[in-house]
């Protein structure tokens, strides 16, 4: 990996920030647009070390914390709420409060993709990490996006068309039970194949428990801050293996434009998703992964 520039660092850096939180995949695209670029570009994803790893994947590990602490950033004051709640329920030994619940709402809803991903991640990636099967995905995707907007037009409809003015499907994330945010968590161990998005399948699970689209992505982003973070900082020592040897400027300037892109996605999503739908993804992820597919059969 020595050989990884610096203009692929910020490009990577700004792919990855903008694909985690879009709901299009990032470890997918990580696939795909190099092989898309081809040469030196491919050879990023493609090349392996002795022991049949690919460095590349420990250079995205450093990307995927930064977009982490991004999401913290952004979201720093429900966060100090969540964590005071939290605190809280130790306390007193009950749940009360609207933070309160929210944190073991997190809590129990990343248990699954937890579990799963401890003992299924790195299989899967070496099975799947590809930019051939990262496209089949990325199709399947849009498939899911699509199949959670019709599902969600048939709830609402089903309420009434009075209830769709104002995108509203008859609950909030205060609304959730605990088995709702199990489920929806549940979602994100789809996120484990390269192509399918974890922000795209919670938010799916949101829409289907009831949510509208701002809570469902507001919960998909608080929910999958810890997963990200967790997952990067447990891999953060490949990157002071051989795996990271030659490339920690490129991997300070990658993490801050990963940081930066994040911070303004996640701005962007959380006003557009006030009055848009996934629709605009569905039509990106079925296009991006018809072509890709056709391109690397």
């Amino acid at each position: 990996m020595s050989d990884l520039t610096y203009t692929q660092s910020v490009v990577m850096g700004l792919l990855q920030g903008v694909t985690e939180l879009f709901p299009v995949s990032s470890l997918g695209h990580s696939l795909i647009v190099p092989a898309w670029i081809g040469g030196s570009w491919e050879r990023l994803v493609t090349e392996s070390n002795s022991a049949g790893h690919t460095p590349f994947l420990a250079f995205l590990v450093a990307l995927h914390v930064a977009t982490a602490l991004a999401l913290i950033a952004y979201y720093w004051r429900d966060w100090v709420g969540i964590v005071a709640g939290f605190i809280g329920t130790l306390r007193t030994r009950r749940i009360d409060t609207a933070n309160g619940k929210l944190a073991w709402l997190i809590i129990i809803a990343t248990i699954p993709v937890g579990v799963v991903g401890l003992v299924a991640e790195k299989p899967l990636r070496a099975v799947f990490a590809t930019p051939l099967i990262a496209a089949i995905f990325l199709f399947v995707n849009g498939l899911v996006l699509l199949t959670a907007e019709l599902l969600r037009r048939r709830q609402v409809g089903a309420r009434g068309r009075h209830r769709a003015e104002g995108d509203a499907c008859g609950g909030d994330i205060e609304s959730l039970r605990y088995a709702d945010g199990a489920l929806i968590g549940g979602f994100q161990i789809l996120a484990l194949l390269p192509g399918i998005s974890r922000s795209g399948a919670t938010i799916s699970g949101g829409i289907l428990r009831g949510l509208d689209h701002e809570d469902s992505a507001k919960f998909a982003f608080l929910l999958a801050t810890p997963v990200i973070l967790a997952a990067g900082v447990l891999k953060i020592p490949e990157l002071f293996g051989p795996e990271g040897s030659g490339i920690g400027g490129q991997v300070v300037v990658g993490s801050i434009c990963a940081f930066v892109a994040a911070f303004g996605a996640v701005a962007f999503l959380a006003r557009f998703f006030r009055t848009r739908s996934l629709y605009p993804f569905v039509a990106y992820c079925l296009v991006a992964g018809g072509i890709s597919i056709a391109l690397f059969a």
